[in-house]
Formats: C-alpha cells, sequence, structure tokens
C-alpha cells in the first residue's frame, strides 16, 4: 500500500506530524472491522434478549444475571488501557485476529457453561477482545484511508453496532425461545468465525506505530476541553445502558410480551437504530453540537414516556424505535469527536474511548441492577432517563463542537 505523509500538524501538540496514511482507501479492509464490530457488539449484548431465561436456567435473579454485561465491560475497560501498550511491537493486523480468536472462545464457552459463575468468567475473554479491538479502531481506520474519508469509514466501522442491534439482538431473543439462550451464544461463535475469515483476508500488514500508553492518556485527557467533553459521552452510554440492559424485563412487565414479539420490537429497535447511524452523519454536518445534544434528550425522553404512558404494546413499539433512532448516532459522533480532536495519539485517544464508554456499560448495568432490586424496573428507567436528559443538558451548556475540517489547513478539526 503507497502513503503519503500527512501534513496535518495537531495545534494540541505542536511539532508532532501526524503518522504516514494512504493514500487510496482499503475499503474491504474497512468492511472487516464492521464486521468485528458487529460480532463483539452482538456478543456483549446477547444477555440483553436473554435474561430471562438465562437466569432461570442459571438458578439466578435477573438483576444477578445482567452482571454478564457488567463484568465485560469492566474487563474492557481495563483492556483497553492496557492491551495496546503490552501489544506494542506486535503487527496490528495479528493482533486483530487475536481479538477475533478470543471472540469465538469466549462464545463457545459461555454456551457451553454450567453455572454463572463460569459464564462470568468466559465473559473476561470477551472483554479483553472488545476492549483492545475499540481502542486500536479509529488508530487503525486512520491508517486504512485518507484522512478526508475518516469520518466515513467510521461511519462504515460503527455500522457494526447498528446492525448488530438489527440483527443479533432480535435473533438471539428468537432463537433463544425456539432453541434455548445457548443457541444464540453458538450462532455468535459462527459469526466470529466469519469475521475471523474475512479478516484473514483483507486486512492489509500493519506494523505498530504509536502505542497508548497510561501517561499518554492522562495527558491527552487533560487538554484543554477534552475532560468535559468525555464526562458527558460517559453520562450518555452510562443512561443508554441501564436502559438497554434491562428492556426484556421491562416490556414483559408492562405489556406481558412473549419472546417472538419482543424479537420484533427489539427489529424496530435495531432497523430505527441502523437509520439513526445513517441520518447522524448528515445532521453531524449542518449542526454537530444540536445533532449531540438531541440524541441523549431524545432517549430521555422515550425512557420517561415508556413509564409515565399506558403501557399500550403499540405506544411502546414506537418510543423504542424513537429511542434506538435517537441512539444510532452516539458511538459515530463522539468517535468521530475523539478523532479528530487528538489525531497525533490516536490509540492514546482509543484507549480513553474506551475507557470511557466500557466504565459507562458497567456503571449503567451495575446500577441498573442495584436499582432493579431496590425500586424494581420502573426505577431504573425513570433514573435512567432522567440522567439521559441531565447529559444533554451538560453538552448543551459546557460541549462547543465546531464542524469537523479535513487536511492540511484543519489544525485540530474539532475543539471543545
Amino acid at each position: 500500500m503507497s502513503n503519503r505523509v500527512n501534513n496535518t500538524v495537531s495545534s494540541a501538540s505542536p511539532g508532532i506530524i501526524a503518522d504516514v496514511e494512504p493514500e487510496t482507501p482499503a475499503w474491504m479492509a474497512v468492511f472487516s472491522l464492521a464486521m468485528g464490530v458487529f460480532g463483539l457488539l452482538t456478543a456483549e449484548y446477547l444477555p440483553a434478549s436473554l435474561l430471562t431465561p438465562m437466569a432461570a436456567e442459571l438458578g439466578v435473579s435477573e438483576a444477578l444475571a445482567g452482571q454478564a454485561v457488567t463484568v465485560t465491560a469492566v474487563v474492557a475497560l481495563f483492556a483497553g488501557l492496557l492491551v495496546p501498550g503490552l501489544t506494542k511491537g506486535i503487527d496490528r493486523r495479528i493482533v486483530l485476529l487475536a481479538f477475533s480468536t478470543l471472540m469465538i472462545a469466549s462464545n463457545l464457552l459461555v454456551a457451553i457453561s454450567s453455572s454463572l459463575a463460569v459464564l462470568l468468567v468466559m465473559r473476561i475473554l470477551l472483554g479483553i477482545a472488545l476492549g483492545g479491538f475499540w481502542s486500536m479502531a479509529a488508530a487503525v481506520a486512520m491508517r486504512l484511508v485518507p484522512s478526508a474519508l475518516l469520518a466515513r469509514a467510521l461511519s462504515i466501522i460503527f455500522s457494526g453496532i447498528a446492525i448488530g442491534t438489527v440483527v443479533a439482538v432480535p435473533l438471539g431473543s428468537y432463537m433463544g425461545g425456539l432453541y434455548g439462550w445457548r443457541s444464540a451464544f453458538y450462532a455468535a461463535a459462527a459469526v466470529g468465525l466469519v469475521t475471523l475469515v474475512f479478516q484473514l483476508f483483507t486486512l492489509p500488514s500493519l506494523e505498530p506505530r504509536r502505542t497508548a500508553k497510561l501517561r499518554t492518556i492522562l495527558d491527552v485527557l487533560l487538554r484543554p476541553g477534552i475532560a468535559v467533553g468525555m464526562l458527558g459521552c460517559i453520562l450518555v452510554h452510562t443512561g443508554h445502558f441501564a436502559l438497554f440492559t434491562y428492556i426484556r424485563p421491562f416490556l414483559e412487565s408492562t405489556t406481558g410480551i412473549g419472546s417472538n414479539g419482543l424479537a420484533l420490537l427489539l427489529l424496530g429497535f435495531g432497523v430505527a437504530n441502523f437509520a439513526g447511524t445513517l441520518l447522524t452523519g448528515w445532521l453531524l454536518e449542518r449542526s454537530p453540537r444540536g445533532t449531540m445534544v438531541l440524541m441523549p434528550a431524545l432517549v430521555g425522553v422515550a425512557a420517561l414516556a415508556l413509564v409515565l404512558l399506558p403501557a399500550s404494546l403499540t405506544v411502546q413499539s414506537l418510543l423504542v424505535a424513537l429511542w434506538g433512532l435517537a441512539f444510532g448516532g452516539v458511538p459515530v459522533a463522539w468517535s468521530n469527536w475523539v478523532a479528530r480532536a487528538v489525531p497525533d495519539q490516536a490509540e492514546s485517544a482509543g484507549g480513553m474511548v474506551v475507557a470511557s464508554v466500557q466504565s459507562s456499560i458497567a456503571a449503567g448495568a451495575a446500577a441498573g441492577g442495584l436499582m432493579f432490586s431496590f425500586s424494581g424496573i420502573t426505577g431504573v428507567y425513570i433514573a435512567a432517563g432522567i440522567l439521559m436528559l441531565l447529559a444533554a443538558l451538560l453538552i448543551a451548556l459546557r460541549v462547543r463542537v465546531e464542524a469537523p475540517k479535513y487536511g492540511a489547513e484543519a489544525g485540530p478539526a474539532l475543539h471543545l
């Protein structure tokens, strides 16, 4: 792959020139990263759609079974910070292939686990793969496409999230109803195998360059305006995952919906989520700040409306779809922001995003489980809905986002 030197210089770190970038985009490799995101997020989200049967078979409460999400997120948090540095001398292609292998192993071992304790240990493998992959995704994307195409590449990569919610979550619920919850994890392992083969044929050799170190991540976080932006990111993801982890118990308790109906409703969430991912690129071009305020605000309104409005299946289906549409663009918006804000430390910025998002997932799932135990599922949705509105308020008052600029004239493309 031919390369040229990127002349973009970050004013946050004068004198540091970004790594070389390709003259032509490697789109097949970008799509292989999207498949990786799809496989990893499929595995991470599966417990949300299978919480009830998993808890019943393993003989634990739904709140305790929900910690399958928490343990993965906690491990992913530390993996995002540590794995890039620990693998600093290894070709990034080999590291990414290793993550896909861990994903396959985790899903297979979860499928044959005999207790919640064993299942949680096996989810550690997924956390390592998830955190490591996530921390490197933006940095690898910057080496696969020219800088002017980075936003498009990130949209493709993170569309794996939306496709995962379109296909994996409702399919997991449907398969769980027909063949048992373990069948969904076998299917997730098969997805991982397809992903591994595709990456083997499409990912080029990527010799390591700048790697994430804890000190570097701290330095990035201390740059002007970055911390308040990451706080907004944390609040948005915490609220969402407190809601999403317990979506099945909420819908079952309010409407009495069965597994087939739940699969259809989650399919609606996923389709809307995918539409939101596509819509976000258009919205960000016109009003980046307004878009980043609107997304959590709509999720908060939808969550509160799910509790306060009469429990009609039609109304709840529409509200869940609104929630999916609004949240669809969140990963794209924040990933694009951090990649543009600190282009000179791409893997460090990736580690910072992983730490923020995964800590939010863990906090959302754990806090949601705690509130579920004390105040019921209604308390979870009220608290998380309020948190989303507070996140929107923080972004509106404290975060100023400029439209991204590309090329040598850009400087740091996004400022807080």
